[in-house]
């Protein structure tokens, strides 16, 4: 899949399950709701992934750390 496809997935499912759950609930809550209907619709999802930050000499080994990264092309920062 692009992108694209992926996005466009990825957005009609968050739809979904905001209009399921609503707001005001944790972000940590979100982020568990999310991976879960994401990974039933076939999607592969890793949650809490750590990425390095480089700049020029310096480099961190945990830099940030991305929400959720979809089929290894999509980051989702809940």
């Amino acid at each position: 899949m692009t992108e694209n496809e992926i996005s466009y997935k990825v957005i009609g499912i968050a739809i979904k399950l905001h209009n399921e759950l609503g707001p005001g609930l944790l972000e940590s809550a979100y982020e568990a709701a999310l991976k879960y209907d994401l990974e039933k619709a076939g999607l592969e999802v890793s949650q809490q992934v750590s990425m390095p930050f480089i700049y020029k000499e310096i480099k961190t080994d945990i830099g940030y750390r991305l929400d959720l990264l979809v089929e290894n092309k999509l980051i989702i920062e809940v």
